[in-house]
């Protein structure tokens, strides 16, 4: 298993070895508007972020101004006082940092009265930038963003990190921003008008990436594709599937969005939106992925919503929890309906991560949007979105399901 620092929590690096409770923990504040993107974990602080300017302690009628950005008390729930930055445009990624310290990425352009384009580093103790970090994306926004030791991964659809040309992929230094000269994989051939990554992964020696490209440094690596990070320059791993190929709805020229490793990186799970596309397409869908597999890959499981999207994924090892404003799972025959054998599960569930099945575990989100971020950690299993009602409870925005 990876190992990530003491008292951090990374996507992709936390065994469970159950499902989590369906009954949320009461102490978790309230985003009292917009939508929560990404959520990050620090030592014993959550950041939360997104599109928002109000939250609320638990249990208190206090409503304190938060741009976009937020931290609480794992412990407690408390909103930090201190951390209270200015952040003019919405965050989309969050990456813990060490010493005390939060990435955020996004489509702001200041923090607080200073320059920060699209991506910045900020001190959990007042929310002030850390000078030394000087990364800047150009040419459009970060919208994903990871990190393992000194290397941070960001990807968007910017076009350079500082004066450096980066289409939408770069990896920096995570002390000091300055864009790597050995990672350069550039996606290519996009469906659409322009490059985006929509997300990242990191795996024991892989980056998963998924967009809207179809190559990856030439190769053909239609909307995903694995990166070999070990070696002294990344190079495109030999990994490749057609899973994606195909096409959806002509409204969703690129349909994959949330990706996530399980804890050993022996395999990962991708999750997609593109209306329904019945069951030899992979539109509005979740399926698992050998990481090791060789040739050209076909998923090993597949499970179909019917018709609705899914956004976010987390990988524990106990069960593979997806969330968007589906209403079923188990429903390959579905189209916009309930097809023979799915299950209910409006906005959230959980799948086998062997037999690819929905489990039992369905404790209901209102709907919304969507789920946009996952967070497994060490207790449980935190979760973003843009309604107001998760676990049959109110939890504005933000929620944790406890480990019982």
């Amino acid at each position: 298993m990876l190992l990530a620092p003491a008292g951090i929590a990374v996507a992709g690096t936390v065994t469970h070895s159950r499902i989590v409770s369906a009954d949320p923990v009461n102490t978790t504040p309230h985003v009292l508007d917009g939508i929560v993107n990404a959520i990050a974990l620090v030592g014993g602080t959550v950041v939360v972020g997104g599109s928002f300017s109000e939250v609320r302690d638990a249990g208190s009628t206090q409503v304190l101004e938060r741009d976009n950005i937020f931290a609480y008390d794992l412990a407690t729930g408390r909103i930090l006082p201190d951390f209270a930055p200015y952040l003019d445009g919405p965050v989309n990624a969050l990456a813990s940092g060490t010493g005390g310290t939060v990435y955020a990425g996004g489509a702001f352009t200041e923090v607080g009265g200073v320059t920060a384009a699209k991506v910045t580093r900020l001190r959990l103790s007042d929310g002030s930038p850390v000078s030394g970090f000087r990364a800047q994306a150009h040419g459009g926004s970060v919208s994903t963003m990871a990190r393992r030791g000194s290397q941070l991964y960001l990807g968007g659809d910017f076009t350079h990190i500082g004066r450096t040309p980066r289409t939408a992929l770069a990896r920096v230094d995570a002390a000091t921003g300055a864009v790597s000269p050995d990672f350069t994989i550039r996606p290519g051939s996009p469906r659409g008008s322009r490059v985006k990554v929509y997300a990242l992964a990191l795996g024991r020696d892989r980056l998963a990436v998924d967009g809207n490209f179809t190559t990856l440094d030439g190769h053909s690596r239609p909307q995903l594709g694995l990166i070999d990070i070990t070696a002294p320059r990344a190079k495109v791993a030999g990994w490749r599937t057609d899973a994606y190929a195909a096409a959806c709805m002509p409204a969703f020229p690129s349909y994959v969005r949330g990706l996530d490793f399980a804890p050993d990186g022996s395999y990962f799970v991708v999750v997609t939106s593109g209306g329904p596309g019945g069951p030899r397409r992979l539109c509005d869908s979740a399926a698992r992925f050998e990481t090791y597999s060789r040739g050209d890959t076909a998923p090993t499981w597949v499970n179909f919503t019917g018709g609705d999207s899914l956004y976010s994924v987390a990988v524990t090892g106990a069960a593979v929890y997806v969330g968007g404003h589906q209403r079923w799972l188990d429903n390959p025959g579905g189209s916009d309906s309930a097809g023979p054998g799915a299950v209910e599960r409006p906005g959230i569930g959980a799948i086998h991560p062997v037999t690819g099945k929905a489990l039992a575990w369905n404790p209901t989100r209102e709907r919304g949007i969507g789920v946009k971020a996952f967070l497994a950690h060490r207790g449980g299993l935190l979760v973003g979105s843009d309604t107001i009602r998760l676990g049959r409870e109110y939890h504005a925005r933000i929620g944790m399901f406890p480990l019982p």
